[in-house]
């Protein structure tokens, strides 16, 4: 059905479309300076200004974060970490979520409130470093990705999302003879993909990004993830300024940390494409329904 807008209408319309163009240019503007900048040329760059678009493109900087010999080593670590992690992240989180999604669990209201607590407290840095390291996961990958194998708020935001699924799918399944495990994996998962896609992104994000928790719990450099060993290559760019290998090689330490960036968020911005669609329907559904 089509009208015609009234003057009001247009104007508001104008509005929003300058507002929203702003916006999005104000969110991708930065993301197009920084693989700019990683690609020119170091006189380019060492002649300062604004850069958009590379006018005189250069790989030096990407040859100097490649002739380390740990940075594939360390990106093995962080696929390793961000793979695994997911996996125990999506598991955990789901075996918790479906009993409480149930209501006739007995003491749910009891769990759901302990749950509630771990949102609103936590046992602080230093409990926390103890307790890892009492469970022997120091200079263990596993440190990073135990303590933090569920989240309070996607495990409620899932729980509410398994409510919604019809009771009467779970009371046939028992009819043929499913367990409660056999529901859970061949009903109520294949029917939640949207949200479980959307909270593995959300996991798989948090893990790449992994750096705190390991400059805690990692002592040995060896199993340093992707984050740990770029802010040691962007700090010995930094100050490495007058170095003769790096004059020999041409590079700027601004074209370094540049290529560090777009290195280390690259393999995210590839995997979102494919979860896109269920990213954006989890979303809309885990908000309306929550």
């Amino acid at each position: 059905m089509t009208y015609d807008k009234t003057w009001s209408n247009r104007i508001f319309d104008g509005v929003n479309y300058t507002l929203l163009t702003l916006i999005g240019l104000v969110c991708i503007i930065p993301f197009i300076y920084v693989l700019a900048v990683s690609f020119t040329a170091p006189h380019i760059v060492a002649q300062g200004g604004f850069i958009l678009y590379p006018k005189e493109i250069s790989l030096s900087a990407y040859k100097y974060i490649f002739s380390t010999n740990t940075l594939v080593r360390s990106l093995g670590v962080s696929v390793y970490v961000t793979v695994v992690g997911t996996l125990i992240n999506l598991v955990f989180t789901s075996l918790l979520a479906y009993p409480l999604s149930r209501p006739h669990l007995k003491g749910r209201s009891l769990m759901l409130l302990a749950v509630l607590f771990t949102m609103l407290f936590n046992g602080g840095l230093i409990p926390t470093y103890y307790v890892v390291k009492s469970l022997g996961m120091i200079d263990s990958l596993w440190s990073l990705m135990i303590p933090s194998a569920i989240s309070a708020f996607n495990l409620i935001v899932l729980k509410n999302f398994f409510q919604q699924i019809p009771d009467g799918l779970e009371d046939s399944a028992k009819i043929d003879g499913c367990n409660d495990l056999g529901i859970l994996f061949r009903i109520v998962i294949p029917l939640s993909l949207p949200a479980i896609a959307t909270f593995g992104l959300f996991y798989a994000v948090d893990h790449w990004n992994k750096f705190f928790s390991a400059v805690m719990y990692i002592n040995t450099n060896t199993k340093w993830p992707i984050q740990v060993v770029l802010r040691e290559i962007v700090i010995n760019a930094s100050s490495r300024i007058g170095d003769t290998n790096i004059e020999e090689m041409n590079i700027q330490p601004l074209t370094i940390k540049m290529a560090v960036i777009v290195f280390a968020t690259l393999p995210i911005i590839a995997v979102y494409p494919f979860l896109q669609k269920h990213f954006a329907k989890g979303v809309m559904l885990g908000s309306v329904k929550g």
